[in-house]
């Protein structure tokens, strides 16, 4: 990722929209916010959430609450919690998420 000539800005997320997305199970809400070629989204799922697709694009992914279960498409799973981050890369194994609990994140991409 290359952050570049994009101007100081705040993001008052509050006053974003929410955009409702359906799972396999559960339910995600994001709001998306596009500053040049990045996207930030704060999104919060739903306790029993499950991806219903596998995603190729990379993130950086903070947990703000909860806890947040990524599987990659080889068969290994990696639990994260409130406090902590992961990181993927472009076109670097498929992944999804999934969350018993919910869980709220911070995503840029």
């Amino acid at each position: 990722m290359k952050i570049d000539h994009i101007p100081f800005t705040n993001i008052c997320w509050a006053d974003q929209s929410i955009l409702e997305s359906a799972g396999e199970t559960g339910a995600s809400h994001a709001k998306t916010v596009r500053v040049g070629d990045i996207t930030m989204r704060m999104v919060e799922f739903s306790p029993g959430y499950r991806a219903d697709h596998w995603c190729a694009k990379g993130h950086v992914v903070f947990v703000l609450e909860g806890s947040l279960t990524t599987e990659l498409d080889d068969g290994r799973s990696f639990q994260t919690a409130a406090g902590n981050s992961f990181h993927v890369g472009d076109d670097d194994g498929q992944h999804r998420a999934s969350t018993e609990t919910g869980a709220k994140v911070f995503i840029v991409d």
